[in-house]
């Protein structure tokens, strides 16, 4: 086999390769959006969702012993600390995929360019050039959003659970006094 047909080979698989990693930056920064939107949300309903631990606790708890309800509270802020974690790791995921597909938008519409650019096709090359700077932004701004929003939701986040295990001692403590 020549190596032209492995470059050929190679020239294929890239190209269809292009509208599929158009696809997923559209994705990628689908996401962001929505991670940017549920910041919002969660930046008005921080408090509820802290009484609402608490009410849980004290639900739970009961008549329980001291043992037992030490252990729910472990439990509740296990859990609530997992589901942090599982919140921050989706933004984590765009911030490393967001630029891996930008490069690749960027570099796959180059081959094509840089054959028109040698055939006179500007019109092909202008095109090509376009399209890898816009998915080159594409994937670098989902990956800057996505970086800020995991910033400020660690920070919350930390500040969040050591709320809820300050709540969790307080109402152990009480109950033992009651």
């Amino acid at each position: 086999m020549r190596a032209s047909s492995f470059h050929d080979t190679l020239r294929l698989i890239s190209g269809a390769l292009e509208i599929p990693v158009i696809v997923i930056l559209l994705l990628l920064m689908a996401g962001t959006v929505i991670l940017l939107g549920s910041l919002a949300v969660e930046a008005f309903t921080h408090k509820k969702k802290l009484l609402k631990m608490r009410e849980k606790l004290t639900g739970e708890a009961g008549e329980h012993s001291k043992e037992t309800r030490e252990t729910i509270a472990v439990r509740l802020v296990r859990t609530e600390r997992a589901r942090c974690e599982d919140i921050v790791k989706l933004s984590e995921t765009i911030i490393k995929l967001g630029p891996m597909f930008g490069l690749l938008g960027t570099l796959i519409p180059l081959g094509p360019g840089i054959i028109a650019l040698g055939r006179g096709d500007t019109f092909t090359l202008s095109q090509s050039l376009l399209t890898a700077f816009d998915t080159t932004v594409a994937g670098l701004i989902s990956a800057a959003v996505a970086f800020v929003i995991s910033g400020v939701r660690k920070r919350w986040y930390s500040k969040h659970v050591m709320e809820l295990e300050a709540q969790m001692e307080e109402m152990l403590e009480l109950r033992v006094e009651s």
